[in-house]
């Protein structure tokens, strides 16, 4: 397994991700540290941006604004943005993730997918076949008019 979900309590999930190293990096963008806060009053540190067919998106785990705890088990409370920065860079090939993320509300009927999408037929699904039986209809009842 590449890797874990705990839970963190207080609407927060706790997750480690493990990456390899591509040739363009671990392909995200971080934001935070106790010069840069992202966040008032927060130092942590925050992915700002996932780069497309870098090795997070590829992974399709990392998100924008999780706040990550760890990397490679180096604790980043309390470090400067550029010393973060470093530490990516010197983390290694195989580099693990400890990340942090909220968890979202879950608003509407059991079993919705939280992603834009009902889970059920689209509604063209239902219209086309509907309008498409309604315009026969009319047609029939126009040709019988005819014949009388």
């Amino acid at each position: 397994m590449n890797g874990s979900v705990a839970g963190g309590g207080g609407g927060f999930s706790e997750e480690i991700i493990n990456l390899t190293r591509r040739s363009s990096g671990l392909g995200f963008n971080i934001v935070g540290g106790t010069d840069q806060q992202y966040i008032s009053n927060d130092s942590s540190i925050y992915v700002s941006r996932i780069k497309k067919d870098g090795a997070a998106y590829l992974d399709g785990r990392l998100q924008e604004g999780d706040k990550i705890l760890s990397v490679n088990g180096r604790d980043l409370k309390d470090l400067r943005h550029k010393d973060a920065v470093e530490l990516f860079r010197n983390a290694g090939c195989d580099v693990s993730l400890k990340i942090q993320r909220r968890l979202q509300p879950q608003n509407g009927p059991v079993g919705h997918r939280g992603d834009g999408e009902s889970g059920g037929l689209p509604l063209a699904a239902i219209l086309v076949p509907g309008l498409a039986l309604a315009a026969t209809a009319v047609w029939i009842l126009l040709r019988y008019r005819q014949r009388m």
